[in-house]
C-alpha cells in the first residue's frame, strides 16, 4: 500500500513538472530581443527588435522610419519564411528605398503641388514626386530615429515608437507628437495602432508601407496572388495620380476586388486609370463605417497556402502592385526585386484630402487626437 501511495506521489510530481516546463516553454517563446542596427550618418545609434510568439512567427522592427525589416510566418506545411520586402542592412534603407516597411508620415501619400490651405494660410511642402508631394517629403517620418520602448504583457508583445515632428518640418504646422505601436499576438496578428497629438492646426495621415509577397518576400511576381477588396470606389486619379475628387465604381472594372480575383488577371487592362498608374496604384474607398475596426481585405497565396487578412478602422487603402520596383535594388538574401514582385495594402486616409473638400477631413487640431487601427493577420488554407 506504501509502494503504491509512492508511486502515485511520484506520478503527480510528474505531471506538476512537466506542467510546470510547458508553461515556462510557452512564457519563453513569447520574447523580444533587442540588437544593434547600425548608426545613421548623423551619428545616431539604430537599433532592431526581434519579437517571436508561441508559434515562432517572428517580426523584426527598427526604430529607424519604424521600419518591418521581416515577417516570419508558416506556411501550408509549417515551414517559416519571410513574407516582406526589404534590406539586411541599415546603409542600404538610408541610401536607397522605396519606402520599404517604414511608417510613412506626416502625409502618407501625395498632395497636390506640394501645398494645401488651412484656415486661410497657405503652406508649401516638398515636392518629391514629379510636381506633387509623396509620403512626408525629403526627410519623412520613414528617414528619422525614432524612441522605443518594449511592452512585455500577457500574450502580447509590442513596441511603442515616439517622435516629436517639430513645427514646420518638411513644412508642416504645428509640433506633432506621435506614437506608433506595434502589438504581436499569438494569433498571428500584427496590431498597428497609431496616435497624433498637436500644437497648432495641422495634417496629418499614418500609414505603414510594407511590401508583401506571400510565396517567397520577393524572388518572383505576386501576380498569382488571390485579392479581396471590401471596396465599391476608388477615387480616380489623374496623369500625376492625384484624385480628381471623383468616386469611381468599381463594378464592371480591372478594380473590382469584391471577390478574390488573381492580381494579375486584369493588370494590363486597356483602362485608361490602370495606365496612370502603370497597373494598380490607386486608393480604394472601403466600405464599413471609418473609425470602427472592420475586415476589408484578403491575400491568398496557392503554392504556399498562406492567408492575409487586413482589418482598419481607415476609410481608404492604397493598394500598390509594385509597378515602380525595375530590377535595379538588390534586397534581402541576394533577392533582386524586380518589376509587380511586391505588393501594398497602405490603410490611410485618401490622398490629397487636404485639397479635396468632400473626401473626409485629416485636419488635427490642438486638443484632438488622432488615432487609427489596423492588423495584418496571417494564416494557412490547406
Amino acid at each position: 500500500m506504501k509502494l503504491q501511495k509512492f508511486i502515485f506521489l511520484i506520478f503527480i510530481l510528474s505531471i506538476s513538472f512537466m506542467i510546470t516546463n510547458c508553461t515556462r516553454e510557452v512564457t519563453i517563446d513569447m520574447k523580444i530581443q533587442k540588437q544593434a542596427f547600425g548608426t545613421t550618418p548623423g551619428g545616431q545609434e539604430v537599433l532592431l527588435y526581434t519579437l517571436t510568439n508561441s508559434n515562432n512567427m517572428q517580426v523584426q522592427i527598427t526604430n529607424y522610419g519604424g521600419i518591418i525589416t521581416s515577417i516570419l510566418v508558416p506556411d501550408k506545411n509549417g515551414k517559416l519564411s519571410d513574407v516582406v520586402l526589404g534590406y539586411d542592412n541599415l546603409d542600404s534603407y538610408i541610401k536607397v528605398t522605396p519606402y520599404f516597411g517604414c511608417i510613412v508620415g506626416r502625409y502618407g501619400n501625395r498632395i497636390a503641388k506640394g501645398q494645401f490651405t488651412l484656415n486661410g494660410k497657405t503652406y508649401s511642402l516638398a515636392t518629391n514626386n514629379g510636381r506633387n508631394h509623396l509620403h512626408g517629403g525629403i526627410v519623412g517620418f520613414d528617414k528619422v530615429v525614432w524612441t522605443a520602448k518594449e511592452i512585455t504583457e500577457k500574450e502580447v508583445l509590442g513596441l511603442e515608437l515616439s517622435y516629436l515632428s517639430k513645427d514646420g518640418e518638411e513644412g508642416y504646422p504645428g509640433s506633432l507628437s506621435a506614437t506608433v505601436t506595434y502589438t504581436l499576438t499569438n494569433q498571428n496578428e500584427i496590431k498597428i495602432d497609431y496616435l497624433a497629438t498637436t500644437d497648432q492646426p495641422t495634417v496629418v495621415n499614418l500609414t505603414n508601407h510594407s511590401y508583401f509577397n506571400l510565396k517567397d518576400a520577393g524572388l518572383t511576381p505576386i501576380l498569382d496572388h488571390q485579392l479581396m477588396l471590401d471596396a465599391d470606389a476608388i477615387t480616380p486619379v489623374d496623369s500625376t495620380l492625384i484624385p480628381t475628387g471623383e468616386f469611381m465604381p468599381v463594378a464592371g472594372t480591372p478594380f473590382d476586388f469584391k471577390n478574390l480575383t488573381p492580381i494579375g488577371e486584369r493588370i494590363n487592362a486597356d483602362d485608361q486609370q490602370i495606365k496612370y498608374g502603370l497597373g494598380y496604384d490607386h486608393n480604394f474607398v472601403l466600405n464599413g463605417k471609418m473609425g470602427e475596426l472592420r475586415l476589408i481585405g484578403k491575400v491568398y497565396e496557392p503554392a504556399s497556402g498562406r492567408v492575409l487578412e487586413v482589418l482598419t478602422t481607415e476609410p481608404g487603402v492604397q493598394f500598390y502592385s509594385g509597378n515602380f520596383l525595375d530590377g535595379s535594388i538588390t534586397g534581402k538574401n541576394g533577392a533582386v526585386y524586380h518589376r509587380r514582385h511586391g505588393f501594398c495594402l497602405e490603410t490611410q486616409h485618401y490622398p490629397d484630402s487636404p485639397n479635396q473638400p468632400n473626401f473626409p477631413s485629416t485636419v488635427l487640431n490642438p486638443g484632438e487626437k488622432y488615432q487609427a487601427t489596423t492588423i495584418y493577420k496571417f494564416s494557412v488554407k490547406k
